[in-house]
């Protein structure tokens, strides 16, 4: 007998037998690994369906933004309102949604509605902390504090901007705070900021209305 026909003999034992095991293992699991694969198979499709919902939502929200900050700036600050509260309404998790509420901001601070431009530009920061757009808003937001009369805290907002923006607007958000604390009958702490003004950004234009206000704080403090 020819040796590959012996050695054939001899594998056909063992290959039927880890055929039977293999037949044997999958009786035993094809339950389990078929809900499993089923578990899977719902997880990337559930995955797929919800960022494409998303994707939908937030063109939708960008389009209502869009026509808010449109609007805004051709004046009608109501449209503008108005457009900016239904996206954020109807996609408050969205990107745009979010910034809905920063150009809500705005449109309520022009229609000196400041209690409600402070509440929409808050909202706004509770969602977005950092970058560019957040310091606008805090700054706006300032601006609205003082004007609602919140001027304790809209001194301590100044504050907290200085040396986030250009030189200029530094020294105007520091003559600012400077006049909230001297609003608040705080002359010391007015002092302060117009000497900083002064030290920090002698070479702007705020830097003459603090010489200005340092001078006649100076007169009527003993």
């Amino acid at each position: 007998m020819a040796l590959e026909t012996q050695q054939a003999r001899r594998l056909e034992p063992e290959g039927a037998e880890l055929l039977d095991r293999v037949s044997g293992w999958w009786e035993d699991y094809q339950r389990i690994l078929l809900i499993g694969i089923g578990v899977i198979a719902l997880v990337v499709g559930g995955g797929y369906l919800y960022l494409r919902s998303q994707k939908t939502q937030e063109d939708q929200a960008a389009g209502q933004l869009a026509e808010a900050s449109v609007v805004f700036w051709q004046g009608d600050y109501n449209r503008s309102l108005q457009v900016a509260k239904q996206a954020y309404t109807q996609y408050p998790s969205t990107p745009s949604g979010i910034d809905a509420h920063r150009v809500a901001g705005d449109a309520a601070f022009w229609l000196g509605d400041f209690r409600n431009a402070v509440a929409e530009y808050r909202r706004y920061l509770d969602k977005v902390k950092s970058g560019e757009l957040s310091d606008a808003a805090r700054r706006s937001l300032a601006y609205s504090l003082e004007s609602n009369g919140q001027t304790a805290d809209a001194a301590k907002e100044y504050d907290t901007l200085v040396g986030r923006f250009d030189r200029t607007t530094s020294s105007e958000l520091l003559t600012a705070a400077a006049r909230c604390y001297r609003r608040l009958n705080q002359p010391a702490e007015a002092i302060k900021r117009y000497e900083r003004v002064i030290r920090e950004f002698g070479d702007t234009y705020y830097a003459q209305i603090a010489r200005i206000e340092l001078g006649e704080l100076k007169a009527l403090t003993p």
